[in-house]
């Protein structure tokens, strides 16, 4: 092994600066000690982690960063031994240090890695640039084959305004070398913050499994004080196995309260009204019940609101559920112009650990600046819940976002912090934009664009409303255009039943889409005979339309093709079997009938065109959105003023107590 920099004997207590390629601003010193020192929990910023028993494979790659032909042995979540003649990167996704938020965000000016090994080989620190180029900050040899020695390490957080992260490797020669209670820590004094967390369930099971994860962890529970569970389900938390066993390991912390089904808003809300009424915590974290959870996260998030500069919300980012190593965004903005939520401005989507590591995607080395975090997981200080209100009553849908938008106006910014993560199955593998969910999905961005956006929408929300409508229509998807104009419609009769529809909304949405037959989802197209269309000339007609002009061309055929009486054979036999991906206007706009897939696979819906619904929905959307262009500066100050009753605590104590 070829040694650089000072040799450092074990038995060794002085400073030792930084390498010489070092800059003073980067490194302040390393030490040695001869034993093992605990470390103050409370100056904890970030542990070293390693993965689960339980977890699978393809999530190592998010805890370290190894050669193909390398396995190192994790004995613990905080231990692992490194091969000999081995080279084993931190710089993961979970154990990398972000160091450019903590720069810019929290009060802290110097980052200490602290660590015990055993053993031989060499500790190298390392930054990246917000460009992604690596920097060598110090090496270190380590000769501690007969006990263990403790390890520190302190980088200064100066040269990380627009990016950046810091890290450590391990290289062996000879030897192997273990790695033992490593964390990323700090010599100022923060104020001890406890939490409560809260969260909704109408997925009891994987409730369970999150509560069984926060029960497993000392660390977290020594944080947490109260775990809120706002049990919204036909079947109850309690019913659930397992249930027994983590109730008994979080004792008097866990409070399970059963109420109707209000949604993700009524649930989440119920959980900050619990904590401001009925606690003295200092944080109130969101979770939701749908996820896997990483239980460092939530420490990660608890550490970096204790050391922010002013009160901030404390996002953590979402992990993909069903692709483990993947994360799905590095964070996200709300549009005002075009009142839609996308990915910040240069943030990373959909990124695979598994193929290219954090020092090898150069894109995701800049800092990010999100206006919103959704709430798989999200930590609110108590002082920006009392100045800011609780959720609008939205059921479900951009409640998490107006959140934001409402909080920034007050002075309180939204920070999507990585190495703090859940998995949870992205938003992009499901279809929840034709379902049921298209109603709260339209009426509730019509409610956010009219308390928060500065802009004069009304061309916006046309263009984009006739132009999805008529795609929807092509498409053979009668009762979402349905379920869409009763939005509108419920948004023009203003913000008097929001907290009403917390109960009424949702049966008489599902009770409409019954109505329309594409809104009838059966086990599988096997049920119907076998579909003749000429699949050659389908092909061609998938083929999307770029150019202006060919666009304008298809939809006018299309639409003439959708005022015609459909053959009478489609009423009764799909014309062809479409996979969920291609369920496409300029396919099914030019088709009598067919069969398609749903977005997760699990059945089919049987489509018809039929003119008669096509005219009358058409006609509806045509008025609706006439009306929503007219009355929208009536509408709009009426949002805005009746913004204090919907989000006091006065009003959802009624709402809770009804």
């Amino acid at each position: 092994m070829t040694e650089q920099g000072s040799k450092i004997d074990a038995s060794s207590t002085g400073p030792v600066q930084g390498a010489p390629d070092s800059k003073p601003s980067d490194v302040t010193s390393m030490r040695v000690a001869g034993r093992a020192a605990a470390i103050d929990p409370n100056k904890v910023l970030q542990r070293v982690i390693l993965p689960r028993d339980e977890d699978p494979l393809d999530v190592r790659p998010l805890y370290l960063d190894e050669p193909e032909n390398v396995h190192s042995h994790v004995s613990s979540r905080r231990s692992v031994t490194i091969p000999t003649s081995a080279k084993v990167s931190f710089a993961s996704y979970f154990n990398a240090f972000p160091a450019s938020y903590w720069k810019r965000w929290t009060r802290i000016e110097e980052v200490v890695l602290r660590m015990s090994v055993r053993g031989a080989g060499r500790i190298d620190v390392y930054r990246s640039k917000p460009s992604g180029d690596i920097v060598h900050l110090q090496g270190h040899p380590v000769r501690a084959t007969k006990q263990a020695t403790h390890l520190e390490l302190r980088i200064s957080l100066a040269p990380f305004e627009d990016g950046g992260w810091v890290w450590f490797d391990v290289f062996t020669d000879d030897s192997t070398l273990e790695i033992k209670e490593a964390a990323w820590t700090t010599e100022q004094e923060l104020p001890r913050q406890r939490l409560a967390i809260g969260t909704t369930t109408i997925r009891p099971v994987d409730c369970v499994i999150a509560l069984q994860a926060l029960a497993d962890d000392p660390a977290v529970l020594d944080v947490v004080e109260k775990i809120f569970v706002a049990d919204q389900g036909p079947k109850k938390v309690r019913e659930v196995e397992g249930f027994d066993k983590a109730a008994q390991l979080l004792g008097d912390k866990l409070q399970v309260i059963e109420q109707d089904n209000l949604g993700g808003s009524g649930g989440f809300t119920r959980g900050l009204y619990e904590a401001l009424e009925h606690t003295d915590v200092e944080q109130i974290m969101l979770m939701d019940d749908d996820i896997r959870l990483e239980p460092d996260a939530l420490l990660r998030a608890n550490a970096f609101a204790r050391a922010s500069s002013q009160p901030i919300i404390v996002g953590s980012q979402m992990l993909n559920l069903q692709a483990r190593a993947r994360l799905h965004s590095m964070g996200e903005v709300v549009d005002l112009k075009e009142c839609v939520w996308r990915p910040a401005p240069g943030a990373v989507t959909d990124h695979d650990f598994g193929e290219e590591s954090l020092r090898e995607t150069p894109e995701l080395h800049t800092r990010i600046n999100a206006t919103y975090n959704g709430w798989w997981m999200c930590l609110f200080p108590r002082e920006v819940i009392r100045q800011v209100g609780l959720p609008l009553p939205l059921f479900i849908k951009w409640d998490d976002s107006e959140y934001s938008l409402r909080a920034l106006e007050h002075g309180y910014p939204t920070v999507t912090l990585p190495g703090s993560a859940v998995w949870h199955m992205p938003w992009t593998d499901k279809n929840d934009s034709t379902d049921w969910t298209a109603y709260f999905h339209l009426r509730n961005r019509l409610i956010m664009a009219a308390m928060h956006s500065p802009y004069d929408v009304r061309t916006t929300l046309l263009k984009q409303g006739l132009k999805l409508s008529l795609r929807h229509l092509l498409s053979m998807e009668y009762s979402t255009v349905a379920v869409q104009q009763k939005a509108i419609e419920d948004f023009l009769a203003g913000p008097d039943k929001l907290f009403d529809s917390l109960r009424t909304a949702l049966p008489e949405v599902r009770a409409l889409r019954d109505q329309y037959a594409d809104a009838q989802v059966l086990p599988s197209a096997r049920e119907f005979p076998t579909p003749t269309f000429d699949m050659v000339r389908a092909e061609q007609m998938l083929k999307p339309p770029v150019n202006p002009v060919v666009i304008a061309a298809r939809a006018s055929k299309a639409l003439v093709h959708n005022l015609r009486r459909p053959e009478e054979s489609a009423a009764a036999h799909p014309q062809i079997n479409v996979p969920a991906a291609n369920a496409r206007w300029f396919l099914l706009g030019n088709l009598d009938s067919a069969t398609v897939s749903t977005a997760e696979g699990s059945g089919v819906a049987f489509r018809r065109r039929d003119p008669v619904i096509f005219r009358q929905l058409a006609n509806q959307a045509l008025r609706n959105y006439r009306r929503l262009v007219q009355e929208w500066p009536r509408i709009r100050k009426a949002y805005r003023d009746a913004m204090p009753e919907l989000t006091s605590v006065e009003s959802w104590r009624k709402v809770f107590e009804n």
